[in-house]
C-alpha cells in the first residue's frame, strides 16, 4: 500500500473542523474515492476488498449501474419537492416496501436516515399507547439522536443519562459476560421471557413497546435464539405492548435466510412496527418505517417530511431494491455467506483468541479474546482492522467491549471474492494472536 501524505494531510484538516468524538478507523484515516461492484479505491490509489458497506450500507454493489442511472435521471429532472407534493417514485417505493413488509394494512413513513426512523416508530408506540415507558434489550444501538440514545443499552455509544422516555432493559440477544452465557437456547430463552415477565411485573402498567434488533448490529452482531421474540411477543400480546423490530441493519435480505430478521422468530406474526434504512439507499440518505394503519394514522397532529422520500432518494432505493430482488441476492447472502462462515469456522479451531463466530448470511461477526483468561480483546480487534487495511481489506469492529469484527459485504459478493477476504482476515487474526 502506497503514501503519498495525501490522508496525513486531510486528516489534520478534519481535526480541525469536526468534533473530537467522530471517530475513524485506523490509526491512518483514509479518504475512500470511488468504488465498483465489491471493491474501493482510497485518494493514495489504493484498492480495497469492501466487507463493511459503508457500515452494512452499499447493500448491492458499489457504483451500481441500475443505480446510478436513476439517480442521474432524476437528478436532471428535479431533486427535491417534500412532501407536501405528489411524488409518484415515493409511492411506487411505499407500495414495494409495502408488499414485502409482511404487515397487514401497512402505511409507510421514509425518513432520512435509521436514526429518524426510529424516533417516528417511538413517537408511534408512545402516542398510541399513550406511555413514554420503553423496553429495549442490553448492548442494543438505535442511533444517535436524543431518543435514540435513550433506548441504547450499549454504554460506548450512550454519552447521557438523560431521556425523554423511561426506557427498561431486558436481557435478549447478548449472552457472553451474562449469567445467561451457558445456558442452551431454549433454556436462554425461557430465562429471557422470564426476566421480560419479572420487569413488567415492576413497571407502572401501561408500557409503550419493546424495541429490538433481530441481530444487534453496534452491539457485535449478537445473535439471539430463532423464537425468541415469537416468545416475546406472547407475553407483550397480553399487556398490549407494541413491538417494534428494527432492521436497520437485518432488512433486505441480508442475513440469508429470510427478508427480514424478524422472520426467524415467525410463529408470532410480524412485528407491529418494522424500522429500515441503510442498505435500501445503497448509500443514498433513506430510512423508514412501516405500520399498520391504525397505528401509523394515531398520530393526531400534522406532520411532514422535508427531506424523507425525496425524489432522487427513492429514484435510486427503487432501483436498488428492484435490483435485489431480480438478482436473488438473498439467496446469494445464504449461498456464499455459507462460504466465508465455513473458513472462519475453520480457522476458530486454531485460534485461541478467537472465542466465537456468529451470525447469519452476510452478517457475521468474529469476538476476539485473551487467551487463558477470556477477558474481551479490543486491542487485537484493532489491531486485525490495522492488518486487513494494509493487506487490503476493510471490514468493521463493535460490541460493548469493543473486541468484536463485524463482516458485511455487499449481498452480491462472489465466492471468489469471499475466499480472498476470508484468507485475508485469517492472516490478520494469526498476526494478531501472535502478539497476545
Amino acid at each position: 500500500m502506497t503514501d503519498t501524505g495525501t490522508h496525513t494531510e486531510l486528516a489534520k484538516r478534519r481535526k480541525a473542523v469536526l468534533p473530537d468524538w467522530v471517530a475513524t478507523y485506523y490509526q491512518d484515516p483514509i479518504d475512500i474515492e470511488r468504488g465498483e461492484g465489491r471493491h474501493v479505491w482510497d485518494a493514495e490509489g489504493n484498492r480495497y476488498l469492501d466487507f463493511f458497506g459503508g457500515i452494512l450500507t452499499t447493500m448491492t454493489a458499489h457504483a451500481l449501474p441500475e443505480v446510478t442511472a436513476a439517480v442521474s435521471e432524476q437528478a436532471g429532472r428535479i431533486l427535491h419537492s417534500s412532501t407536501l407534493y405528489l411524488n409518484r417514485l415515493m409511492v411506487e417505493l411505499a407500495e414495494r416496501v409495502a408488499e414485502l413488509s409482511g404487515i397487514e394494512d401497512p402505511r409507510v413513513f421514509f425518513t432520512s436516515s435509521g436514526t429518524e426512523a426510529n424516533d417516528t416508530a417511538l413517537l408511534l408506540a408512545t402516542g398510541h399507547r399513550a406511555s413514554n415507558q420503553v423496553l429495549a434489550l442490553r448492548n442494543s444501538y438505535h442511533g444517535r439522536s436524543f431518543s435514540a440514545l435513550a433506548i441504547t443499552g450499549n454504554r460506548a455509544w450512550s454519552p447521557t443519562s438523560l431521556s425523554p422516555v423511561q426506557t427498561t432493559y431486558v436481557h435478549g440477544s447478548r449472552r457472553r459476560g451474562t449469567a445467561l452465557a451457558e445456558l442452551s437456547d431454549a433454556d436462554f430463552t425461557a430465562a429471557c421471557v422470564d426476566d421480560l415477565e419479572d420487569v413488567l411485573g415492576q413497571l407502572h402498567g401501561n408500557v409503550a413497546c419493546l424495541i429490538a434488533e433481530p441481530i444487534q448490529g453496534v452491539g457485535g452482531f449478537a445473535v439471539p435464539p430463532d423464537g425468541l421474540f415469537a416468545r416475546f411477543k406472547e407475553v407483550l400480546d397480553r399487556h398490549g405492548i407494541l413491538w417494534i423490530s428494527d432492521e436497520v441493519q437485518t432488512g433486505w435480505g441480508r442475513t440469508g435466510e429470510h427478508f427480514w430478521g424478524w422472520q426467524a422468530h415467525g410463529d408470532s406474526g410480524p412485528p407491529d412496527i418494522v424500522t429500515f434504512a441503510k442498505g435500501l439507499g445503497n448509500g443514498l440518505s433513506i430510512g423508514g418505517v412501516i405500520a399498520s394503519a391504525e397505528v401509523m394514522n394515531s398520530v393526531k397532529a400534522s406532520s411532514l417530511s422535508t427531506f424523507g422520500g425525496s425524489p432522487i432518494t427513492t429514484a435510486g432505493a427503487l432501483a436498488n431494491l428492484n435490483h435485489l430482488l431480480a438478482h436473488d441476492l438473498q439467496g446469494n447472502a445464504q449461498r456464499v455467506g455459507a462460504v466465508l462462515r465455513a473458513e472462519l469456522d475453520d480457522a476458530r479451531l486454531r485460534l485461541p483468541h478467537v472465542s466465537d463466530v456468529r451470525g447469519k448470511g452476510l452478517m457475521i461477526g468474529v469476538e476476539l479474546v485473551r487467551p487463558g483468561t477470556g477477558e474481551p480483546d479490543a486491542a487485537a480487534a484493532t489491531a486485525v482492522l490495522e492488518h486487513t487495511k494494509s493487506a487490503g481489506l476493510l471490514i468493521g469492529k463493535g460490541g460493548l467491549d469493543g473486541n468484536v469484527l463485524r463482516i458485511a459485504p455487499p449481498l452480491s459478493l462472489t465466492e471468489p471474492e469471499a475466499r480472498e477476504g476470508a484468507a485475508i482476515l485469517v492472516d490478520a487474526l494469526t498476526r494478531a494472536g501472535e502478539r497476545s
